[in-house]
């Protein structure tokens, strides 16, 4: 069935560019304007007007995207599309290796590793030359891997990847190198391929053999794209190779959400799609079905700014709306606190909290946030990056804490002295074992003996456990602030060894210690997050009625694609949005505009952006940074929105003292054993 029987379902931009006959095409799509509903569109045209269904390939980021595209355009020309060749470019790459790879030297039963085995493989690769035993330090399997992945979907040069994103190995690279042909080799003699080889060993038929690249090519007469801002160089190739005769490609994007520099992804891509498919003809796609114009107005203004785009304004035909708000905080308590009150107040005016988001630009931004909502039972969901609480640096800080609060705590003594080099699980065995036969007394670590390896470490965790048992007694106690301070000074060390990527741990930490300052104590703190042990995002709250109903909170990388009624964006700060590194870098810089961009159009009715004047070293201190409002919500931004002040928090009230009951005391434990049985402990 022809698209021209339906042009009703589609508006002007829309229909031209699913009606496009012959030759490159790109369609500029901006936010929130159907994008997918033109692609799928465009498929049911071309198989509509006569193009055999299994001529066309649809390639998109996710398989779930694929079949919803297709299972939509067979809604409109029945079956036939259910032949069309759609998935992600890693399984049209395994589909086309197993059939043509053997005339390229790859056998057919060859077994893809998945990233964690690849990890593994590299891992053994590095162990095998020796590299895990030096003296000095070297990249981590786990780094090496990132680097080797990094090199091959972007073409940049392995001592290059090192010097801008792991400075302190890019004396290394020799020996990197050395791994990387090492790891390659044992993927040869195993018949393994990685993910990256799927990309790589694609475009290699098509640049290696003309035969193969003809019988490759040669397979379809349209190749179709989704998200192509999200491609990276070697995903560029292998579009061209498979174009190379026909010239029959539709690409859809917005550079204007171009934001996965750090998975290789390059916006050139698609801002030099007319040079590289000469004669293009490119549709702007402008009508926005999501926001509000008010939104619109700000959201146009800030992208406004890029260094180099392609020019687009949306606008839509909803009418009225309300103007987005900017918010100062005094500090980041302040935004925690407005930000919940007006979710609640939203909530009882009749939105879902479903339909409610808030938005940072990474993930421990967040975890004042947490805390809150934790604290006022309201269920929320995290997307992007690992809970603030159940970050791994983060409970081992903790554990610190816990053993001095509580020296029968078997787990937190395990969970320490695991992180000590050159102690394993015997070791630590012995030495738990030891200090509960002496009542649990933390003096008795003094009198263990530890391996060689691990005599200064254990020297210090003893000096540090005495240290931080005397800053919690006495008249001149010390707030926990100064406690995980205390920790971190042997902590941050064991941190360096275990991670190469520690900026956000060491933010994590940070944030740890603003947090603490919000506590009377060191139990009063630890009680309180024990009180709800993050096992799970409901878990956070509590248990709840609405189980399906949660908060959204996410950074602005996972949000991409999602929409919600009402967003908040907070730490809208230099240096937190944008992210501080960033701003060495006009590209990184550009990008993290882009990010901003993203962030702000996800918003149907409602847009809130929050920035907190000062930042505090604890809530009762008297340090603090002045912060500068974000960059990107500059003059001509902030005209198109209403500014409001939160309020300052009202002063704490003061807990009751209570007094002990007269009478004999009461033994709670043999209350419990006496339920069971069960004899003294």
């Amino acid at each position: 069935m022809s698209l021209e029987s339906r042009p009703q379902s589609l508006n002007a931009a829309q229909l031209a560019a699913a009606q496009h006959g012959e030759g490159p095409l790109l369609i500029i799509a901006g936010a929130g304007t159907g994008k997918t509903r033109t692609l799928v569109h465009r498929v049911a045209h071309l198989v509509g007007t006569g193009v055999r269904p299994h001529r066309i390939l649809l390639l998109t980021f996710t398989r779930r995207a694929a079949q919803e595209m297709l299972e939509r355009a067979e809604r409109m020309v029945g079956g036939a599309t259910g032949r069309v060749h759609g998935g992600t470019f890693h399984a049209t790459a395994h589909r086309l290796l197993r059939a043509y790879g053997e005339a390229a030297g790859i056998a057919k039963d060859f077994t893809i590793l998945d990233q964690g085995d690849a990890i593994d493989l590299m891992g053994i690769a590095r162990a095998r030359l020796g590299f895990g035993q030096r003296a000095s330090r070297f990249p981590k399997k786990e780094t090496l891997h990132h680097v080797y992945s990094r090199h091959i979907n972007t073409d940049i040069p392995v001592d290059d990847v090192l010097r801008d994103e792991f400075p302190q190995f890019a004396d290394d690279a020799p020996e990197v190198r050395r791994v990387f042909a090492d790891y390659i080799a044992r993927k040869e003699e195993r018949n393994l391929v990685d993910y990256d080889d799927l990309l790589l060993f694609w475009a290699g038929m098509l640049e290696g053999s003309a035969e193969l690249a003809t019988r490759i090519a040669g397979l379809y007469d349209h190749v179709l794209v989704d998200e192509y801002q999200d491609t990276n160089l070697l995903q560029a190739r292998i579009l061209r190779g498979m174009c190379r005769t026909h010239r029959n490609i539709t690409v859809v994007g917005d550079d204007a959400q171009s934001i996965y520099a750090f998975r290789g992804a390059n916006v050139r891509n698609i801002l030099d799609f007319p040079k590289q498919f000469t004669g293009a003809t490119i549709v702007t796609l402008e009508t926005n079905y999501r926001s509000t114009q008010p939104i619109l107005d700000v959201t146009n203004t800030v992208i406004s700014r890029a260094r180099e785009r392609y020019t687009k304004n949306l606008r839509t035909e909803r009418l009225g709306g309300d103007l987005p708000v900017l918010v100062t905080a005094r500090d980041e308590h302040d935004q925690t606190r407005w930000v919940v009150d007006r979710v609640l107040e939203l909530h009882e005016a009749g939105t879902p909290l479903r339909e409610i988001a808030v938005l940072f630009r990474a993930g421990y931004m967040s975890a004042d946030l947490e805390i809150e909502l934790t604290n006022r039972k309201i269920p929320f969901e995290k997307w992007g990056g690992l809970k603030f609480l159940e970050a791994a640096h983060v409970k081992d800080v903790l554990a610190f804490l816990r053993l001095v609060e509580n020296p029968r705590d078997e787990v937190s003594w395990y969970r320490v002295l695991l992180l000590l080099p050159g102690i394993g699980e015997a070791t630590a065995r012995s030495a738990v074992e030891r200090i509960a036969a002496a009542s649990w007394d933390p003096r008795t670590l003094a009198e263990c003996t530890p391996p060689a390896r691990a005599r200064g470490a254990h020297e210090s965790l003893v000096k540090l456990l005495d240290a931080l048992q005397q800053s919690g007694t006495g008249p001149a106690s010390q707030p926990v602030t100064a406690e995980i301070a205390l920790v971190r000074k042997l902590y941050d060390d064991i941190l360096r060894e275990r991670y190469d990527n520690i900026e956000p741990r060491l933010a994590d930490l940070d944030q740890l210690e603003v947090i603490a300052g919000n506590f009377p104590s060191r139990a009063a703190f630890l009680s309180e997050l024990a009180l709800e042990p993050p096992s799970g995002t409901q878990d956070l709250a509590g248990p709840d009625d609405r189980e399906d109903d949660a908060l959204i909170l996410s950074t602005a990388h996972s949000a991409k694609g999602r929409e919600w009624d009402a967003v908040f964006i907070v730490w809208a700060v230099d240096g937190w949005f944008p992210s501080s590194r960033a701003l060495r870098d006009d590209d990184e810089a550009e990008e993290e505009r882009r990010l901003m961009y993203v962030a702000m159009t996800r918003a149907r009715h409602q847009l809130a952006v929050i920035h907190p004047l000062n930042t505090y070293g604890s809530r009762w201190g008297s340090e603090y940074t002045i912060d500068q409002l974000s960059r990107f919500i500059d003059g001509g931004v902030r005209e198109r929105m209403r500014r409001v002040a939160a309020a300052a928090a009202e002063a704490p009230v003061p807990e009751a003292r209570l007094t002990a009951p007269a009478g004999p005391p009461i033994d709670l434990r043999a209350l419990l054993r006496g339920r069971f049985g069960a004899g003294s402990a």
